[in-house]
């Protein structure tokens, strides 16, 4: 069982008021999201539909504090992320969220072990209690038997429950994932999604999942969709 001892469960674990985020271009700056208001609370699964480039990805980057918007305020656990730095917001950011994107992004030199230690090293912890957190974390997502293993020598599959026990070092409270079967073959694709609702579960984590997959999105508490830069319900 994962500690989210550190994130308010009282209010919204994130809560967005009227995001906005422009990009400038050639032609004058293009708008992707307008006055967008959002809230996660602990332990619901949001998913996020939406057209390609409505700005699904831009909206995660933003409540995953990977990206500030140009207006309006983001709070992460009742906490103004305006009001810090972007090494506070980095250190904020590795404490509370988790993310899985379609490409698993691992580090192809390290084995599946050590890329789900990566994180807990990054943040001060001794190799050898990375190591044994992440053995857990492995057994988490049932991928024991592969964790000597480096991501050239497994499965699309397994690359992906590789990245969300990586994910989950640091004992996140939320999951932020983008098109996170968009990579994978159906059967594959169900297995990573029933792998994260049970992850749910049995931690109260709390998830948002960008997909363009509507079967996957319907499994969630609440389905939303990103249309002209704000979100509706689906």
């Amino acid at each position: 069982m994962m500690n989210h001892s550190s994130v308010s469960r009282t209010g919204p674990l994130i809560h967005a008021q009227g995001i906005g985020r422009e990009f400038a271009g050639p032609g004058g700056s293009l708008r992707v999201l307008h006055g967008l208001d959002f809230e996660l609370k602990p332990g619901e699964i949001v998913s996020v539909v939406g057209a390609s480039g409505s700005g699904k990805s831009t909206l995660l980057h933003i409540l995953g504090c990977l990206d500030r918007p140009t207006s309006g305020r983001l709070l992460l656990g009742g906490q103004d992320t305006s009001l810090l730095s972007d090494r506070q917001l980095a250190g904020l950011r590795g404490k509370r969220i988790g993310f899985v994107f379609q490409f698993h992004h691992l580090l192809p030199e390290f084995t599946a072990l050590e890329n789900a230690a990566i994180p807990m090293m990054v943040a001060g912890q001794p190799l050898d209690q990375s190591l044994k957190e992440a053995a857990r974390l492995l057994e988490m997502v049932e991928l024991s038997p592969r964790a000597g293993h480096k991501p050239a020598e497994l499965s699309g599959g397994e690359q992906q429950r590789a990245a969300i026990a990586r994910a989950l070092a640091n004992s996140p409270g939320i999951l932020l994932a983008d098109e996170p079967t968009g990579n994978l073959d159906n059967k594959l694709g169900q297995a990573v999604i029933d792998l994260l609702w049970r992850l749910s579960r049995e931690t109260g984590l709390s998830m948002v999942i960008v997909t363009h997959n509507r079967e996957v999105a319907a499994r969630a508490g609440r389905m939303l969709e990103l249309r002209e830069g704000r979100l509706w319900p689906a």
